[in-house]
């Protein structure tokens, strides 16, 4: 009986009405696909993308050269080097990030008292040689400088979870 019943359902093409009916089913439905360039789809507040140092509202650099972030480093990616000022505080002089060695786990965020250091909602930035993804200080900084508005919605967004 069920050998008859396959045979009838191959004869009347029963498994290409099913698929065209459920291609009639969601052909007037809305689109679930974006169109990735020029639409962007929603990022956690958690979401961890290209680091970026960021600055007190006054303008001075957060980082007080404490080097928690490169000693808990897991890939060694950090390098900072910090000196002394005319008012007693430190202040880094060389600050390093070799893009190509960061796992992107985010210990370093976690670790700075300050947060100074953090990994902003940018996604997009492919290079074209290996060396653009050595982040110096100035890169850095122009980083948060530019993502600061959502870096402190995230900030903000995630501190119940700290």
């Amino acid at each position: 009986m069920n050998n008859i019943f396959k045979k009838i359902k191959s004869f009347f093409l029963y498994e290409i009405f099913i698929g065209l009916f459920l291609t009639l089913k969601y052909i007037f439905k809305e689109k679930v696909t974006i169109n990735y360039p020029y639409e962007k789809g929603p990022l956690s507040p958690r979401f961890r993308g290209e680091h970026a140092l960021r600055r007190y509202p006054n303008g001075e650099e957060r980082c007080i050269a404490c080097k928690l972030c490169e000693s808990i480093c897991p890939a060694q990616a950090i390098t900072i080097e910090a000196e002394a000022r005319d008012d007693g505080s430190r202040r880094t002089t060389r600050y390093d990030i070799d893009m190509t060695k960061c796992i992107y786990c985010g210990l370093c965020e976690e670790s700075c008292p300050v947060d100074a250091i953090v990994e902003g909602p940018n996604f997009e930035f492919a290079t074209q040689t290996r060396e653009e993804l050595i982040y110096n200080k100035e890169k850095l900084l122009s980083n948060g400088d530019r993502w600061e508005q959502e870096i402190a919605l995230n900030l903000k967004a995630n501190a119940k979870y700290r």
